[in-house]
């Protein structure tokens, strides 16, 4: 349990800070005492919060023209204050209400001009420097019916001949739980408060942008390839929350859209919390399934849920106040949710190592935030920001982890099955290919026992059939032998001339059949015999020679062969089958070379055939590094056609050779 000790003195180490009292303890500048504070002895080389004691008036909406009055009912607050809950005269102060603040800064002499930054505040007002008006956020009023609220950070540049700041502060608020001020009003020299503004923007900026764009990266991964729900919720998760960075915190969004109206920004900033908590919760169950307690998922998921719901059907002063019972169940999910990835890690669940650091970053983060918002830690925004950022690296490396090893486990699978598939096709295309022969063999002797006239059709049809079905036996294997990697080239002497004008020849029966002529055109500069495979040539010219007279209903087939290109060593040809046939439609000229494909689906039923002929020859093309090409127009026929090179034989010329 070494990560939690880790908490728990990250817990007493920011818990320590409120032991200062204020900003400035921290930094060993002064406070306010009694209204005033002196900062004569201060070089502003740094920025001040002007904290401390204020004089407050509640009820009260003074004059910003008028001295300090002794008679005047006021009381002395330490600033930031807000007044909801707070005692005064033994009563508590309720949320609703209006007051003011006042205090005296005492400036130092310095020629850089001077600039003061002044935060959001619950839920509205009005700021005096020497009598003038200088910020306001929505409408200050003494009712309800006037008052408008809204939250916006400003800054004002000082005069330079200024010594003295007479600051009044006026707040009302009808709309929110809490009422007053939370955060600090700021004095630096411009350039540090431009910096410093810039600063806090930038980040929130950058890290809304990291968690918006990280989740519909996350939300393509799911839409597109994976289906996995882990996925599709934290891309959620991360979509929603990144409205919390921009619409808390330095309320980024009403910079961006100035008048935005407050009762739905404030209404989307608790959304996005609610929801984020929730969504996040579910995201843990379907991440480690195995590990959580589903109890315990629900009501954590059922509570996130039913405060949306609530921040979304109430008022303000309704949902404003389900803030602290939610941090207890914010807590409880942040505690289980790394119970649940220690758990995980044990059970050597992917990418559960990277859980249990992210789960440890989204700690200290939710962390920093909770005692901040108790005001017994500063802001911290930069250590926030890390803890965002490594969160969000380490829950990218366990989707990724997660995405990897479910490629690689679907990989295995569809690999086993391949080699399943491979087998269990060899093993049925060998089986049935024996009695095939036997069926072959037996129908031609039958044949030869000069049968009845009828007797000799019904051999003859049978003889056709399983003929027919022998080559998509055979067709198969082949297939299965290219992809299995068990093919082998031989490289021996072989005659072209002869090779090509057999096949022409074993040919022209069928296609005299259909009506149309096959027909041979050679190279005359073709005198040698070459290396290569006579075997596989064959089945590559036989395949396509095939394939061009069954979709041929009239005119011709041609097998061209011309020579291109030839050195001493080496002779490159040119190989084309023609035909006047159907033709093939561009869009569909890449289909046909797809295994099990042909170009229409009525095709298979005119003409017949497996569609392995063409696949089959284009990997065996492309394993002795040439390709096939094909140039087609629908009506007008085709041209299948491809360069191979091959090695001289040393042999004398071929003598016969003719057209």
């Amino acid at each position: 349990m070494r990560f939690l000790k880790y908490f728990y003195l990250i817990l007493l180490s920011l818990s320590y800070l409120k032991s200062y009292g204020s900003h400035n303890s921290l930094d060993g500048l002064p406070n306010a005492k009694n209204g005033i504070l002196d900062l004569r002895k201060i070089p502003l080389s740094q920025i001040v919060s002007l904290d401390g004691e204020w004089l407050f008036y509640w009820n009260q909406l003074i004059d910003s023209g008028s001295v300090r009055n002794k008679n005047q009912n006021y009381e002395i607050v330490n600033f930031p204050f807000r007044w909801d809950n707070y005692q005064l005269n033994g009563q508590r102060l309720p949320s609703y209400g209006h007051a003011s603040y006042r205090l005296t800064v005492i400036l130092p002499k310095t020629d850089e001009p001077l600039r003061i930054l002044v935060p959001e505040m619950y839920s509205a007002y009005s700021l005096y420097i020497n009598g003038k008006k200088v910020a306001k956020n929505g409408h200050v009023s003494n009712n309800d019916k006037e008052f408008i609220p809204y939250w916006q950070y400003h800054t004002i540049d000082l005069n330079q001949n200024t010594d003295t700041l007479e600051m009044i502060l006026h707040v009302a608020n009808y709309s929110h739980i809490k009422g007053g001020v939370a955060k600090s009003i700021e004095l630096g020299t411009k350039s540090q408060m431009e910096t410093h503004w810039i600063h806090g923007i930038a980040i929130d900026l950058l890290l809304t942008g990291c968690l918006f764009m990280g989740g519909l990266f996350f939300l393509g991964l799911y839409l597109l390839g994976s289906r996995d729900k882990a996925i599709l919720l934290f891309s959620l998760y991360s979509i929603v929350y990144s409205y919390r960075i921009m619409g808390g915190g330095n309320y980024v969004i009403h910079n961006i859209l100035p008048g935005f109206d407050w009762f739905i920004a404030i209404r989307m900033e608790y959304l996005s919390l609610f929801l984020s908590i929730g969504l996040f919760t579910l995201y843990t169950n379907y991440l480690y399934p195995k590990d959580v307690n589903k109890l315990i998922v629900k009501t954590i998921s059922i509570l996130c849920f039913t405060f949306a719901l609530i921040s979304l059907i109430s008022p303000p002063i309704i949902f404003t106040q389900l803030i602290n019972p939610f941090i207890v169940v914010m807590l409880s999910c942040i505690f289980y949710v790394l119970y649940v990835y220690f758990i995980a890690y044990k059970h050597r669940r992917p990418g559960s190592l990277y859980a249990l650091f992210s789960s440890l970053m989204l700690m200290i983060n939710f962390l920093i935030l909770i005692l901040n918002y108790w005001h017994l830690a500063p802001e911290l925004q930069l250590p926030s920001f890390i803890c965002y950022v490594l969160f969000f690296f380490f829950q990218s490396l366990i989707l990724s982890n997660r995405v990897s090893f479910t490629l690689k486990k679907a990989r295995k699978e569809a690999e086993l099955g391949l080699i399943a598939k491979s087998e269990f096709l060899s093993t049925m295309s060998h089986e049935i290919r024996t009695p095939l022969n036997s069926v072959i063999g037996l129908s031609h002797l039958l044949l030869k026992e000069n049968p009845r006239k009828d007797q000799a059709e019904n051999l003859n049809v049978m003889l056709f059939s399983a003929n027919n079905l022998l080559a998509i036996v055979n067709d198969i294997l082949d297939y299965n032998k290219i992809e299995a990697g068990k093919i082998s080239f031989e490289n021996i002497e072989m005659d072209v001339y002869s090779l090509s004008k057999n096949i022409v020849k074993s040919l022209q029966i069928s296609a005299s059949d259909k009506g149309i002529s096959v027909n041979l055109k050679i190279d005359k500069k073709l005198n040698l015999p070459v290396i290569g495979d006579p075997t596989r040539l064959s089945q590559v010219l036989n395949n396509l020679m095939h394939n061009a007279i069954k979709f041929t209903e009239q005119g011709q087939v041609l097998l061209e062969i011309t020579n291109i290109k030839e050195t001493e060593l080496l002779i490159t040809l040119l190989f084309s089958i023609k035909d006047t046939g159907i033709g093939i439609s561009k869009e569909k000229q890449k289909l046909i070379f797809e295994r099990f494909t042909q170009a229409d689906s009525s095709t298979s039923r005119g003409f017949g055939g497996t569609g392995l002929g063409l696949a089959i020859s284009k990997k065996i093309l492309e394993l002795q590094n040439s390709s096939l090409h094909l140039e087609s127009e629908e009506g007008k026929g085709s041209n299948f056609y491809f360069i191979q090179t091959f090695e001289k034989s040393l042999q004398k010329p071929i003598q016969e050779k003719s057209e």
